[in-house]
């Protein structure tokens, strides 16, 4: 992927997270390196206690390391104070939870503009935004519909829309399909690959389902504190 691509959308560099366990420490990562280019669709598979939340949680921002490097596009985010990090998640990242994490008082679309007007764009410009990738997902007329009045699966692609809303550079996604039956996993995860292949965004989605991970670009893993490349 990395061919043509001037430089990775998220780049971990020898990256360490360790945390106090006992009279020492607990490592999780011993190292870690991993490389995301724009429009890359890399799945994480690892088993629970491997470090696959700290991963997620270095990589977006939510977890300064130990050692090493954290890249967003160019900038180095590791010496970045709270005031910096937070406007990279904001400006830069997208997250999904396997949770919608949606605000029940407020429509579909109105979750969807909230994050664009925190982040300071006209309400006018925030609500066609909205409209427009609310449709694109196939929501189109679900528009002024609360979270409680929608199923499991257009409440996560709500959240898929308000995740890309701010036309991040990487969305980060936590097992975004691990609450939903079978058939609507299948048709959720459709509108993520679709979304992100439109937006040209690099994506990182740490799922336990082996077949769609297996319809990703690249599967990737945690050994030993480090990440590695799956076949």
């Amino acid at each position: 992927m990395s061919s043509g691509q001037s430089q990775p959308a998220l780049f971990l560099s020898k990256v360490e997270r360790r945390y106090p366990q006992g009279e020492g420490f607990l490592e999780v990562l011993r190292g870690a390196d991993l490389a995301i280019w724009p429009g890359e669709i890399v799945a994480l598979i690892a088993p629970s206690g491997t470090g696959k939340s700290t991963l997620l949680h270095v990589a977006g921002l939510l977890e300064k390391p130990d050692g090493g490097e954290v890249y967003v596009g160019a900038q180095p985010t590791a010496g970045m104070n709270d005031h910096e990090r937070t406007r990279i998640r904001r400006e830069e990242l997208g997250f999904v939870y396997q949770f919608h994490h949606l605000l029940p008082e407020f429509s579909a679309l109105e979750n969807v503009v909230i994050p664009q007007l925190i982040r300071g764009l006209p309400k006018a410009e925030a609500r066609e935004r909205g409209e427009q990738i609310l449709t694109f997902l196939g929501l189109g007329k679900r528009l002024e519909n609360r979270p409680g009045e929608l199923s499991g699966g257009e409440q996560q692609r709500v959240a898929i829309a308000r995740a890309v809303a701010n036309a991040p550079r990487l969305l980060l996604a936590d097992e975004p399909t691990g609450n939903l039956d079978p058939n609507t996993a299948d048709r959720v995860f459709q509108t993520l690959v679709s979304i992100v292949r439109a937006s040209k965004l690099a994506a990182l989605i740490a799922t336990h389902n082996l077949d769609l991970a297996a319809r990703m670009d690249r599967r990737v893993t945690i050994r030993d504190g480090l990440i590695v490349q799956l076949r």
